[in-house]
Order: structure tokens, then sequence, then C-alpha cells
């Protein structure tokens, strides 16, 4: 998004939702933290057309390849996180 020409819109939201996000946000974070929203949003709805796509030519995943996929993203996930702590516990060493 870097870059690209913006233009102010008027959006409607819950009053408390809107004060919750630009508690943790700022008020300077809360355009940007609404279009990362938007575009995650639309990943997900470009995923979801794409496994449509994806089944209706190759037939429904199964439960164990949806079992599969899981392990690896839990696996994935924690390799994160260690990583994290460590890089983390490495500046405080610093």
């Amino acid at each position: 998004m870097t870059g690209m020409a913006t233009k102010k819109y008027t959006v409607t939201l819950p009053e408390e939702l809107a004060e919750e996000i630009r508690a943790e946000v700022g008020s300077g974070g809360f355009s940007r933290y609404v279009t990362q929203a938007i575009e995650r949003q639309r990943e997900r709805d470009h995923l979801h057309e794409f496994v449509g796509w994806w089944e209706a030519e190759h037939g429904e995943v199964t439960d164990e390849e949806l079992a599969r996929a899981e392990a690896e993203r839990l696996s994935l996930q924690r390799q994160y996180a260690e990583r994290k702590a460590r890089s983390v516990s490495d500046r405080r060493a610093s």
C-alpha cells in the first residue's frame, strides 16, 4: 500500500469496537489498522475462491489433508514463537 493515493471516506463502526482499536493503535494508526484489516479480509476472500476452484478441479480437501495442514501450521507457529522469544531475549542481553 505504500505510495498509493488515499481518499477520505466515512464509515460507521460500533463505538466500543472503534474505541478499543484506537486505544490499541493510537489515533494516528487507526486508518492504517482499518486498511490492513480490509486487505486481510480480501486475501481471505480470494483464498476462499481459490479453495472453491481447487475443490471443483480436484475434489474436496479430505479431513486427513486438513489435519496435516493444521499440524504444519502449528509447527510453523511454534517455530515463529521460539524465534521471537529468542530475539527478545537476545535484545535484552545486549
